[in-house]
C-alpha cells in the first residue's frame, strides 16, 4: 500500500502522527516543481509543460531557474520534481554519471539535437573586407581542422555561453583535439550574451566562431553553418530527455504520465523560441499560451 494510501485507510485521529512519521514528499502533493536553465531551450520547455498541465489537470507548477549542474542536483536531491533539458548521451553525460542513482529518465522529449562550433553561413559576393576587398567570407571555414593557423582572422577567440554548459566542456576538448592551443574559449556567462556578440559580428560582416547547438532560434534568425568534426568530439546527434526524481508517478500520477508523453520537434520548439525573443509573445508564458493555442492537437496528445 502507498503511503498516500495508508493515509486514507488511517483513523483521523491517527492522521497528525502518521504526517510527523512519514518522510518528507510522502504526503500528497500539489505542486509540480520543474527546474530549467536559463537557455533559450529550456525555458521553452518548462514554460509550454508547465502551461499546459496547469490547462489540462489544473495542477499548480513552480518553475525555478538555475544553472545546469544544479538543475540536475536539485532533481535528484528531490527539491524540483523535473527537468526537461537533460542532453543525452553526450553532452550532460558527466551530470547523468554522477545522478543516474537518483534519477528516473523518461527518455527524449526531443530528437535530433546536435551541438557543435557555427559560422554564419555567407556567400564570399556579399562580404568584403574592411579595404573593399573581396574573399572576406566564410566559405573556405568547412571544419573545425580549418581553424587551425586562423586565430589571427577571428580575433583568436570562440564565443561561448555559461561555464557549466556541455557545450563548453565539449569544446574545451575540440580545441585539444585540433591544435587550436593559440585560441580562447571565451565565457560570456549566458546564451544571451553569446547571442548578442554574434548578432553584432553579423551585423559588422565581421568573422565570428560561436558555440552552437539546435534546437535554437537563430537558426529562423540567420544562415549559420556547423562545422564539421571529424574528431567526433561533440557526439554527432543527441536527444534532449525529461528526468524526473523517483517516487513522482506514486505523488502525481496524472503529471508523470503527462511529463511522459511529453515530446516535439526541433522546428516546433524554435518557433516557441522565436516567439519568445520578439512581437507580442516576448514573455515566456505568453508564448507558452500562443504557441499551445496554435498546437492543439500536439498538446492534447500528451493528455491521452
Amino acid at each position: 500500500m502507498t503511503p498516500a494510501a495508508r493515509l486514507r485507510a488511517a483513523p483521523l485521529g491517527l492522521l497528525a502522527v502518521l504526517a510527523l512519521a512519514l518522510p518528507v514528499g510522502a504526503l500528497a502533493q500539489d505542486t509540480l516543481r520543474i527546474a530549467h536553465v536559463d537557455w533559450s531551450s529550456s525555458v521553452a520547455s518548462a514554460h509550454v509543460v508547465a502551461e499546459a498541465i496547469s490547462r489540462q489537470l489544473d495542477v499548480r507548477v513552480e518553475l525555478s531557474e538555475h544553472p545546469v549542474g544544479d538543475a540536475w542536483r536539485a532533481v535528484a536531491e528531490g527539491e524540483a520534481d523535473a527537468f526537461l533539458s537533460a542532453w543525452l548521451p553526450s553532452t550532460h553525460a558527466p551530470y547523468w554519471a554522477e545522478h543516474e542513482d537518483d534519477l528516473v529518465d523518461l527518455g527524449p522529449n526531443l530528437e535530433g539535437t546536435r551541438t557543435g562550433l557555427m559560422v554564419p553561413d555567407v556567400a564570399g559576393s556579399r562580404q568584403v573586407g574592411r579595404g573593399g576587398q573581396r574573399g572576406v567570407n566564410e566559405a573556405d571555414i568547412v571544419s573545425i581542422a580549418d581553424l587551425e593557423g586562423r586565430a589571427e582572422r577571428y580575433g583568436g577567440r570562440i564565443i561561448g555561453i555559461d561555464p557549466g554548459a556541455g557545450v563548453m566542456r565539449q569544446t574545451e576538448a575540440a580545441m585539444e583535439a585540433y591544435g587550436l592551443q593559440d585560441w580562447e574559449l571565451v565565457v560570456t556567462g549566458s546564451e544571451a550574451a553569446m547571442i548578442h556578440r554574434l548578432r553584432e559580428a553579423i551585423r559588422r560582416g565581421d568573422d565570428i566562431v560561436v558555440t552552437g547547438w539546435v534546437p535554437l532560434w537563430v537558426h529562423a534568425r540567420w544562415q549559420l553553418r556547423f562545422l564539421e568534426d571529424p574528431e567526433g568530439v561533440y557526439g554527432g546527434r543527441e536527444a534532449i530527455h525529461t528526468v524526473v526524481r523517483p517516487g513522482l508517478a506514486d505523488d502525481m500520477p496524472a503529471a508523470a504520465d503527462a511529463l511522459d508523453a511529453f515530446a516535439w520537434s526541433a522546428e516546433e520548439m524554435q518557433q516557441m523560441m522565436l516567439w519568445m525573443v520578439e512581437g507580442e509573445s516576448a514573455f515566456p508564458r505568453d508564448a507558452a499560451r500562443r504557441w499551445l493555442d496554435a498546437n492543439a492537437s500536439r498538446a492534447a496528445a500528451w493528455f491521452e
